[in-house]
């Protein structure tokens, strides 16, 4: 793999580099015909995301044909490369992405002014391959804004919320904070916010509903649409099913994949004022298995491509266990896993469509070889 990003397109880089740093600990990184992808998931794969830039993004992208190389790196460790998001932007003209399979280095060498050269040598694991399949164009609702919208809308809830819950109606949006069952509510702050369809440049809600996820993965995202100016679309259906939250322009695509909360009850209520009432705070009910997410995770030794399964063979369950509970984080019932594994080679025809026919369950395989 040899290529070279130019110009402004090296913050843009950058910013999607720091945007996935606030999903997960790990850099998956998979240079493919169609563009270079780079993916992360968190520790509870409760929210999965992905950037794919085109070939035209780049200035020069070279991927020998028939090399199926991927790996993994801490993400800290790429962030390094792009610390100064400001100085970044000042003083380096271009960045030049090179593997080194002889020593197993991913190079990156900054092409600074006045011929300065800052080279970057790191080591990466081979992996498996990171890949969520999940379809947002059958979805119910659809939304798209401005990222200056959205901003605003997030900047009225307080930094340490975790969660916030979304409502629609046939003409409004409302953003609230989520509150426990188990909390108190003379102790609770309430915070609404309602945005008339006027704000939002695509309004399609063919479902009234409310989903809750967490917060500061759609902060994550928004840096990255202000800094680059893209709207943000939100595709989500029912309380438990995902809600997708992209941005796309014609040299890239970002897909953040976020689990919400479900209502077990699975009917909307709503009042007299004509408003869907919040999802239950029951997390994740045991039939999400009808929904989401495919995501590979068979173990490579090195770059080959793994083998699909036989036909009508299901993963089974190897993990779906509450995390530790910690300080100051809500109850462990938020965090359980959420994706689902499948095999599926990389370039099968299901890269973007979850298969009707599939039956997934979860699987969660941590294990690095």
């Amino acid at each position: 793999m040899d290529c070279v990003v130019t110009g402004g397109n090296v913050k843009v880089l950058a910013k999607a580099i720091h945007s996935l740093s606030r999903i997960g600990d790990e850099l998956y990184l998979e240079p493919q015909e169609d563009g270079l992808t780079l993916r992360t998931v968190n520790s509870s794969r409760s929210a999965y995301a992905c950037f794919l830039f085109a070939p035209l993004f780049f200035s020069r992208y070279v991927n020998p044909e028939g090399h199926g190389f991927r790996c993994k790196m801490a993400i800290k460790s790429v962030q390094a490369v792009f610390r100064s998001l400001a100085t970044l932007e000042k003083t380096v003209e271009k960045c030049h992405i090179e593997l080194d399979a002889d020593r197993n280095r991913l190079t990156f060498t900054l092409h600074c002014k006045h011929g300065l050269l800052k080279t970057h040598n790191l080591s990466f694991q081979d992996s498996e391959s990171l890949q969520a399949v999940f379809d947002k164009d059958s979805s119910t609702n659809v939304l798209k804004a401005q990222p200056r919208v959205l901003t605003d809308t997030v900047l009225n809830f307080p930094p340490s919320l975790d969660e916030v819950t979304v409502t629609v109606s046939d003409e409004r949006v409302w953003f609230r904070n989520h509150v426990d069952q188990e909390a108190e509510p003379s102790k609770a702050m309430l915070t609404e916010l309602c945005l008339s369809s006027d704000e939002f440049d695509h309004f399609e809600v063919r479902a009234r509903s409310s989903v809750t996820f967490c917060l500061k993965e759609l902060r994550g995202l928004l840096v990255f649409a202000e800094s680059t100016g893209l709207p943000v679309s939100m595709y989500f259906d029912k309380p438990g099913s995902p809600v997708v939250l992209s941005v796309t322009d014609s040299v890239l695509d970002g897909n953040f994949v976020l689990a919400t909360l479900s209502d077990e009850s699975g009917v909307q209520t709503s009042d007299r004022t004509g408003t869907p009432a919040p999802p239950a705070d029951d997390f994740m009910n045991d039939e999400l298995e009808s929904y989401l997410i495919a995501m590979d995770t068979s173990m490579a030794a090195g770059p080959s491509v793994p083998a699909p399964l036989a036909p009508g063979r299901v993963v089974s369950p190897t993990d779906l266990t509450e995390e530790e509970e910690e300080p100051g984080r809500p109850p462990n019932k938020k965090f359980r896993s959420l994706f689902f594994g499948s095999v599926y080679p990389p370039g099968s025809p299901l890269g973007g469509h979850t298969p009707s026919s599939q039956k997934v369950l979860a699987s969660d395989s941590e294990d690095d070889g």
